[in-house]
């Protein structure tokens, strides 16, 4: 049982690389609370391309919010950030198919990219931001019971028996088949919900 039992009355959903606040999950999440819970206050920034400047941001905003009442959710390499959030900040965290060595991995995307969402958008993600991704990399949790991990074992991209043994004493909540996606986030969002303390 984790130790964080007050609901969150701040959302903060950090998407996936060449993603952005467009991305499904997060419209979909933010929809729910619109209809369900408008009093919970949501944010989803656009996240820088490079990985220092994306968590300045995210340290920014959350410490502009109230302390101890803020719920983080990120997808991918927003999942990445998310557990350097839930290492920095004591709160309610949930991943999704979360990024375990994006230093490793976004080594060979270094160039010109296009957003997902609007290809005709670009940026370049550059060397150093490797570097980036590794000082941010830190092992261990502090508080693994606040941590949820939903993984799905048919990720294309990242292997999802790493993800499971990234989070050790963390809830696991393992989707058989699926893809890196999500793409049936809608059957996992009453999880997800539950866990953060956002409804019954």
């Amino acid at each position: 049982m984790s130790s964080i039992a007050a609901a969150p009355s701040h959302l903060l959903y950090l998407h996936g690389f060449r993603s952005s606040p467009q991305s499904f999950k997060a419209r979909r999440l933010q929809a729910w609370l619109a209809a369900h819970r408008p009093d919970v206050h949501w944010w989803c920034p656009q996240l820088p391309p490079s990985p220092q400047a994306a968590m300045a941001l995210i340290d920014a905003g959350l410490a502009d919010g109230p302390v101890g009442q803020w719920a983080v959710c990120g997808s991918s390499l927003g999942g990445f950030y998310a557990t350097v959030v839930a290492q920095r900040h004591r709160c309610r965290t949930v991943v999704i198919n979360p990024a375990v060595d994006p230093a490793r991995d976004l080594r060979a995307h270094i160039g010109e990219q296009t957003h997902w969402h609007d290809p005709a958008e670009r940026f370049f993600f550059r060397p150093e931001f490797v570097d980036e991704l590794t000082a941010l990399t830190a092992p261990g949790l502090p508080n693994p019971a606040d941590l949820l991990a939903i993984i799905a074992t048919g990720d294309e991209l990242l292997d999802w028996r790493e993800m499971r043994d990234r989070y050790p004493g963390a809830h696991l909540h393992i989707v058989e088949g699926s893809d890196h996606a999500l793409s049936d986030f809608d059957h996992h969002l009453p999880h997800l919900l539950r866990f953060l303390h956002l409804c019954d």
